[in-house]
Formats: structure tokens, sequence, C-alpha cells
């Protein structure tokens, strides 16, 4: 019994703050719209740029009709309007063989892609034994050149010590000075020797091509 009192006792301090002046409160009713066609002032640096367009007479008229005063031809798209309409509903909207079209010429593109891939792949395939041999080919002549210089190498090395003596550091400045001399050397008589065979196979080539004399044979 004692709650609702209080509630009771609540409502008539709030009514109390409000005072008498809201009791009598009533909102203004809203503005009444013209019953005829309302056109802006063009002059009017208000009015907004749609209102004084195509756009806001096809309102007028879709609103009041003939009183609107709009010519219904006017409210029409011109040819190019048209032709822009046209031209963006192909874009946007392709009609069905125009679809069925381009899908078919998206597939065939597909078919030729794959086709291309698989016959690249197969050319691949044919040439990997052999690709694989002249890897096979190229690691061991890596490997043969290796061992060839490991023991060119070894021999300037015994020859080095043969010269200084076995007492002297492989790895003093004066046996690896000597090691770069020894090296030169051999480079300059493989050199010499490569060029004294490609003398020799000039000089057989051209006594092979010059005719032998009938009498002298």
């Amino acid at each position: 019994m004692a709650a609702p009192v209080r509630q009771a006792r609540g409502l008539l301090r709030l009514a109390d703050t409000f005072g008498a002046g809201s009791r009598g409160y009533r909102a203004p009713p809203p503005p009444r719209r013209s019953p005829g066609p309302w056109w802006p002032d063009p002059e009017n640096p208000l009015t907004p740029r749609w209102q004084l367009g195509p756009r806001y007479a096809a309102k007028q008229f879709a609103r009041h009709g003939d009183a609107s005063g709009v010519s219904p031809g006017s409210l029409w798209p011109s040819r190019e309007q048209l032709s822009e309409l046209e031209a963006e509903e192909r874009e946007w909207y392709p009609s069905l063989a125009v679809m069925q079209e381009s899908l078919q010429a998206k597939q065939q593109a597909e078919e030729q892609k794959r086709l291309a891939r698989e016959q690249l792949i197969a050319e691949r395939m044919a040439k990997m034994p052999q690709m694989i041999e002249d890897w096979r080919r190229q690691q061991r002549e890596r490997w043969e050149k290796a061992q060839a210089d490991k023991e060119r190498r070894a021999r300037l090395q015994a020859e080095a010590q043969e010269r200084l003596g076995y007492h002297v550091d492989p790895r003093s400045t004066r046996f690896q000075e000597l090691v770069q001399d020894l090296e030169k050397q051999q480079r300059k008589r493989l050199k010499e020797e490569k060029q004294r065979q490609k003398k020799e196979a000039r000089a057989a080539a051209l006594a092979a091509a010059v005719p032998q004399d009938p009498a002298t044979s």
C-alpha cells in the first residue's frame, strides 16, 4: 500500500516542477503542402540545382499530372540521351545471345590455354632425359676438372717442397709465391703447347689441300 502512495507523490512533485504551462502545450501542425504545383525561383541562389532541371519537372508531372503544366513529350529522353541509355544497356545488360557468345569465347580461350600448357609440359617431358644426361655430364666434367686441379696443385706443391726443402712451411709466403710462379710457368707451357698443336694442324691441312704432282708420285 505504501508503494502506490509514494509513486503518486512523485508524480505530483514532477507536475509541480514542470509547472502549469506544460499541461497546455500543443505541438504546431505540420506545414500543409500546396494543392497545386510549386516551381522554385531560378533567380534565388539558394534554390537547389536539381529543382531547375527536368528531374523536378518530371516529379511535378508525376504528382499533379496535367495541372503541372509540364508537357509529357518534354520528359521523353532526347536522341542523344536515348543513344547513351541504349549503349549503357548494351554494356551492363547484354542480351542472351551476346552473353552466350562471350561465354563460348571464354571457354575456347581457356581450352586453348589448357592445350598450350599440356603441349609445353609434353615437350619439356620429352626433353627431360637429355636434360638429365647433360646435367650429369656437366657434374662429371666439373668433378673431373676439380680433381685435375687438385692433382695439379698437389704436384706443384710437391715440386716446390723439393726445391725449397721439406722443412719449409707450405703456408709461408715464400712457399706460396713459388707455387704461383710454378703455376704461371705451367700455364705458359700449356699455352705454347696448344699453339704448337694449332700450327701443326694448320700445316697438315695446307699440305693436304696442295695437289700432288703426278710425275713425283
